[in-house]
């Protein structure tokens, strides 16, 4: 294999760039072309295709985003999408594919590895919602961009004596809400994995002002039923409380990619690029017990997601 191509597809999250940088310094390494697909898999159809080199990356292990940019394309979900993609690749006598992104990125990258083209899948999601590695790129830079605004909006709430609820990003995976509301010492986190009423809220705002407690932190996932704003209506319907409600928002994607994510990143760059150098495909790299390894695309993904109940009742203490 001389010839590869990588890009970013979904959401984007903090590290791409770094692990760009990656596959693009890994490759040269083992003398091999690279080239950048712009706008994901609808660049793929679209044939927008750069060579990149060293040079290119050289500066952008720091940056936020991607500079591939990435889109959603309804297009390729079809077998002509599919064709569309696959010629494109062929055109450019290109003979693996470096995929960025989240499940629904892997699952294209699954289809073009039916097609005949090698795939490996780099984890970059800021939610943490894959069920077979710990963790994902972008998901340590969104806890820490959570806990800044946590730390600032303590300074309001403490000043006015007020319940602060903190809505981040997890539609279905809990994760960041759990991670960002232990280390922010949020008194209670809200996740689609845990129901929890709205009275044992209450409950503990009312015992936290009997031992003195005047303002109170809660972190919801977006995923929860009601959101931010259906929780502090319920909250106020069942007491006179000074209720303030926060959505983060899309400020969590960005932001330069934490020490964590960028040697995260440049570990996933080089062990896919060693996949398909090796003549492997359909692999989706991971890491557990600070070990990176690789897993078929299908069985890693049919994994069911386990939350951390264990951290969940810590935070709860």
């Amino acid at each position: 294999m001389n010839k590869i191509c990588v890009l970013t597809s979904g959401g984007d999250s903090p590290g791409m760039n770094a692990a760009i940088r990656a596959v693009v310094r890994s490759a040269e390494y083992y003398n091999m072309q690279v080239m950048g697909v712009e706008r994901g898999y609808q660049g793929l159809m679209e044939n927008k295709f750069r060579p990149l080199k060293s040079i290119d990356v050289a500066n952008i292990i720091h940056l936020g985003g991607t500079i591939l940019r990435s889109a959603r394309s309804d297009e390729f979900r079809t077998a002509d999408g599919r064709e569309k993609a696959v010629q494109s690749l062929k055109r450019h006598k290109i003979q693996g594919l470096v995929v960025i992104g989240g499940d629904g990125s892997f699952n294209g990258a699954k289809s073009l590895s039916e097609m005949g083209i090698a795939t490996v899948g780099i984890p970059g999601t800021i939610d943490n919602d894959l069920p077979y590695t710990e963790y994902t790129l972008g998901f340590d830079t969104a806890c820490n961009t959570i806990i800044d605004a946590i730390n600032k909006v303590r300074d309001t709430m403490e000043s006015h004596e007020r319940v602060m609820i903190l809505e981040v990003m997890g539609r279905h995976c809990g994760d960041l809400a759990l991670h960002a509301g232990v280390a922010g010492g949020a008194q209670a986190i809200l996740v689609p994995e845990v129901p929890i009423s709205t009275k044992k809220l209450v409950d503990i705002i009312i015992k936290g002002r009997d031992f003195g407690r005047r303002s109170f932190l809660m972190v919801v996932a977006e995923g929860v039923s009601g959101g931010a704003e259906g929780v502090k209506q319920e909250i106020k319907e069942l007491g006179d409380f000074s209720v303030r409600t926060i959505i983060l928002g899309h400020i969590q994607r960005g932001g330069s990619p934490s020490t964590v994510d960028r040697i995260l990143a440049t570990r996933f760059g080089y062990h896919a690029v060693s996949l398909l150098k090796n003549g492997q495909t359909n692999r989706i790299v991971g890491i557990k017990r600070n070990k990176i390894f690789d897993i078929d695309i299908v069985e890693g993904l049919s994994q069911k997601k386990i939350f951390d109940t264990e951290l969940y009742e810590i935070g709860s203490l």
